[in-house]
């Protein structure tokens, strides 16, 4: 049983790569195969006609290439999941200047959630893809009833002993953390003059890839809640419980 880190994924990402294309069948959590591969075939199915899949993506004129990036999806070259994603989170996480221990650690603790393919490990290897959490692809119900139920029992069959939810509300309604699973979300803050708490946009998004990064270096054994704010504090990190079930993280 080991600490989970979940997070969200990213609208930007790199192209190519120069792995082997998708195997589904060596992703995280495997129990997911059968809504992967309905969502692989709906999508590339979506993208054979570039005019619907445009609309349906909320693709602008200029964004028209990631149609044909998803009709690639099977045989497109692949590449580690926190090197494919780029943005303000990923580009603070930095993963590609982190040492090999390092980078061994995030791909046995973070998993990201993808639309196409529900959370994935960090070092698992995929393609690009044009998908948001809030698509309703043409044959399928909406996202939410394809994966939420199957990611949140697919997490806790992982059994980890603490999970640690960074991701945006559209990819926790993909699939809430079970509440047989001891777990948390954070929400970055900050602090005002005035006493007063407010949550953070941009800067959201930097502190939580700081956060990742910081914990893939120091490799800390979190266990609890309690546990990951001893060793903020240790850190030097600016955090403490907020409601039922999460945490305030202070940038």
């Amino acid at each position: 049983m080991q600490m989970l880190i979940l997070l969200p994924p990213s609208e930007t990402k790199r192209a190519g790569g120069s792995g082997a294309p998708l195997d589904v069948s060596a992703l995280a959590l495997p129990g997911l195969a059968p809504q992967r591969a309905a969502t692989l075939d709906a999508l590339i199915a979506l993208s054979a006609d570039d005019e619907l899949a445009a609309r349906v993506l909320k693709l602008g004129p200029t964004q028209r290439d990631q149609v044909a990036v998803n009709r690639e999806l099977r045989t497109a070259p692949t590449m580690p999941a926190v090197d494919r994603y780029t943005g303000v989170l990923f580009d603070a996480l930095d993963a590609a200047s982190l040492d090999p221990t390092s980078r061994r650690w995030l791909g046995r603790h973070v998993l990201v959630h993808s639309a196409p393919l529900g959370p994935v490990g960090a070092l698992d290897a995929i393609p690009a893809y044009r998908l948001g959490a809030g698509a309703r692809l043409p044959g399928l119900p909406a996202l939410t009833t394809v994966w939420a139920d199957a990611v949140s029992t697919a997490i806790a069959g992982a059994e980890p002993s603490f999970v640690l939810d960074l991701r945006s509300e559209a990819y926790v309604a993909l699939g809430p953390v079970a509440g047989t699973v001891p777990s948390v979300y954070v929400r970055v803050v900050s602090g005002g003059a005035d006493g007063a708490v407010r949550a953070l946009n941009h800067f959201n998004k930097h502190a939580k890839g700081a956060l990742v990064r910081r914990l893939a270096s120091d490799r800390p054994r979190i266990g609890s809640a309690r546990g990951f704010l001893r060793w903020a504090a240790s850190a030097g990190l600016e955090a403490r419980a907020g409601a039922r079930g999460e945490i305030e993280l202070f940038a």
